[in-house]
């Protein structure tokens, strides 16, 4: 009979000469034309073409001040405000990238790019000049869409590539102009498909990549194997300021609903879900009987939205939105923001410890009530303070996810008694005195009575404040 120690030096005795009977992989010089011809080169040909430069010119005021009157002995007899010259104009100059989307000379870049410009130049790769127009801008998303004339001309274009279909570790191009040195390219790969965490605009959810990415390239395209713009190269991590590997791109799927929306009118409207939550922890996925932390836990419900409608309640956890998984509010906002308003959407979500489905009717948010925007003057705690009419539709305009009805500081003048009162931009101003504030008209009328004590409760981060003003 075999024994154990036998039967094993018998198999390892067979695996010894099966790997000795095995060829050695060794490295060998290129034996044909096509070994050493892989490359990029055919796709950056496709490709490049569709990328452009992009020139913004804003004139700005700067006054002319001598070093002379910064010298503290004649701020002492002086004051602060001797010696500042006279305001003089002076141009600045921006410069980006941009992809040429559509072949009539629609092109996409980044809203920071061009922002406040008072003149934009479209630079093609075949080095002929256009002057841009702005069509609409998206400050939540950084981007812009601008256009030019091209006489009839068709120009080359980079299709949409289904952002939603990128995978970590998938090749990718990225071409722009970098420091203004000219149309460059750099390769690398998908290093993340769903960036949250990076605080460079509202709707934060990004491809992150390990492709190059260097000031200029902002605007510039971001490109698959197959030919197909992904995304609009928008940011970097670095502390030197030049490429660290780490870099961000926004996702087609949200170029292309940001395109559409804004070329129905130049007025982005996005769809509403009317719900806020927060991310599911270890621990809140153990007390909600789940396997693993995964989705948006629903803490707030806005009264007849869109959720109410569809039947989501507090304390619901949504796990995916038509079948692609969200794990924290930005990812839960961004594909709602990539729907189209008028269509419908399929919520799974996970309740008393089952998945469940919902279907939730995309709807735009509405102005109720009307904002009623108005600037506060007068003798007054609040004089120089602008407020509104909080709504859902100034609500998405502002970015904000938990809100509720009430008037809202839009913004405080400088110097003025609001502003010397520390109120703040943000702030909800819920009484007067005693009295309730339910609009902008009745808090309008309160001001408009004269007072020698004030006492203002306002709610801040969440929190419910008073102040109290004796004259």
């Amino acid at each position: 009979m075999t024994g154990p120690s036998t039967a094993f030096r018998i198999a390892a005795l067979a695996f010894v000469a099966a790997f000795l009977a095995t060829p050695a992989i060794t490295a060998e010089v290129p034996q044909s034309a096509d070994q050493i011809r892989l490359t990029f080169a055919p796709l950056v040909k496709k490709a490049a073409p569709a990328v452009v430069n992009v020139y913004s010119r804003k004139v700005v005021k700067r006054r002319q001040v001598s070093p002379l009157f910064n010298d503290p002995f004649f701020r002492r007899f002086f004051g602060k405000g001797f010696g500042l010259g006279l305001e003089r104009p002076r141009v600045q100059n921006s410069l980006g990238s941009g992809v040429i989307v559509r072949s009539d000379g629609l092109i996409v870049t980044n809203e920071h790019v061009i922002e406040g410009a008072d003149q934009i130049t479209v630079v093609l790769a075949d080095r002929r000049e256009f002057d841009a127009m702005i069509v609409g801008t998206d400050e939540r998303t950084d981007l812009a869409v601008l256009e030019i004339d091209t006489g009839g001309e068709e120009l080359p274009f980079l299709e949409f590539r289904n952002s939603d279909d990128l995978e970590v570790g998938d090749l990718v191009l990225a071409i722009g102009n970098p420091f203004g040195v000219g149309q460059t390219v750099t390769s690398g790969i998908v290093s993340a498909v769903a960036r949250t965490q990076v605080g460079i605009s509202d709707l934060n959810f990004f491809i992150q990549t390990d492709a190059a990415i260097n000031p200029g390239n902002s605007g510039g395209a971001l490109v698959t194997m197959d030919g197909k713009l992904v995304g609009i190269n928008s940011a970097i991590f670095s502390k030197s300021g030049g490429s660290l590997g780490i870099g961000f791109a926004i996702p087609s799927n949200m170029v292309r609903s940001v395109i559409t929306g804004l070329g129905q009118g130049g007025r982005l409207v996005r769809p509403w879900l009317g719900a806020g939550g927060q991310q599911v922890s270890a621990d809140m996925a153990v007390s909600l009987g789940m396997e693993r932390p995964a989705g948006v836990l629903i803490n707030d419900v806005y009264d007849r939205g869109p959720a109410d409608r569809a039947g989501l309640e507090v304390g619901d956890v949504v796990l995916a939105i038509n079948g692609r998984r969200v794990d924290d509010p930005q990812g839960l906002k961004f594909r709602i923001a990539t729907l189209g308003v008028g269509e419908s959407a399929e919520l799974t979500i996970w309740r008393r410890e089952r998945e469940r489905t919902l279907r939730l009717a995309l709807v735009a948010p509405p102005e109720d009530p009307p904002r009623d925007v108005t600037d506060l003057a007068g003798p007054h705690p609040l004089s120089g303070a602008t407020v509104a009419n909080m709504s859902p539709a100034l609500a998405d305009e502002l970015g904000l996810d938990a809100f509720g009805p009430g008037v809202f500081i839009m913004g405080i003048r400088r110097g003025s008694p609001a502003a010397r009162l520390r109120f703040r931009k943000g702030d909800y101003v819920l009484a007067v005195n005693g009295r309730d504030v339910d609009s902008v008209g009745r808090l309008a009328r309160m001001m408009e009575n004269r007072a020698d004590r004030w006492r203002i409760t306002f709610r801040r981060a969440g929190r419910t404040r008073n102040m109290v003003i004796n004259r």
